[in-house]
């Protein structure tokens, strides 16, 4: 049997709780992800094989194991077959990652979510059958970059094709409601909601009058939005 080390705030037995989401790798990424769905109040499975991060992680999630996930009879002893949600966080070492995600697939978690850090990498995580590849590092890079370009003060790219951007409108649709500022028709993009200091975000209509001051979302193409976000 392999030996591991269970730090628990709860019962020890009970690790797969419903709703439960296990974390493998404790790194940056899975660490910060353990912690927000924490937060959210998900209960928590933290599994990293060194000792000093399994110690930091005391405490802050549901359970906690020192643990080989690269070996099928740790992650059975675990309950990971349990979980409906598993993550595998493991960037550092490509060969754990793809092992330890080809057991978590044979183990038939029904969801099951892998960081890559390379095109390649991802691309081996996804003829390995994972449901969800994310690129940590990769979709950083290119939203920081849409950013530093713009006038932007938040970016998120829905798909190859769409993106919603958080920004200031230009005086051009200031002062008039928005039926008559044609925006979709003289940009391409579409103002969904605005947030006005003390009153919080509101989903904009054809009536809506903007203000200075007002913060928008817009969304569209990722050219579109992006060059609207620039007009001033």
């Amino acid at each position: 049997m392999d030996k591991f080390t269970l730090f628990s705030r709860n019962h020890p037995n009970r690790i797969a709780e419903a709703g439960a989401v296990a974390v493998i790798g404790l790194g940056r990424f899975g660490s910060a992800l353990a912690l927000e769905l924490m937060a959210s109040g998900t209960e928590v499975l933290g599994i990293d094989d060194r000792e000093d991060i399994v110690q930091n992680h005391n405490g802050l999630l549901t359970h906690v194991v020192r643990a080989d996930s690269t070996k099928a009879e740790t992650l059975e002893q675990l309950g990971v077959p349990e979980f409906e949600r598993v993550v595998v966080a493991i960037g550092g070492d490509l060969q754990a990652s793809i092992l330890t995600t080809a057991l978590v697939l044979k183990l038939k978690v029904p969801t099951v979510w892998a960081k890559a850090v390379t095109d390649q990498h991802g691309e081996i995580l996804t003829q390995l059958g994972v449901h969800h590849v994310v690129y940590p590092e990769k979709d950083m890079g290119k939203r920081v970059a849409h950013l530093v370009r713009g006038a932007m003060q938040d970016y998120i790219e829905v798909g190859k094709n769409f993106a919603i951007v958080k920004t200031t409108p230009p005086s051009s649709v200031l002062g008039k409601p928005l039926g008559e500022t044609k925006v979709r028709a003289n940009h391409g993009v579409t103002i969904t909601a605005f947030e006005r200091p003390g009153t919080g975000w509101s989903y904009t209509t054809l009536d809506t009058v903007l203000e200075p001051g007002d913060i928008i979302l817009i969304a569209g193409q990722p050219d579109r939005v992006e060059a609207f976000s620039q007009l001033r």
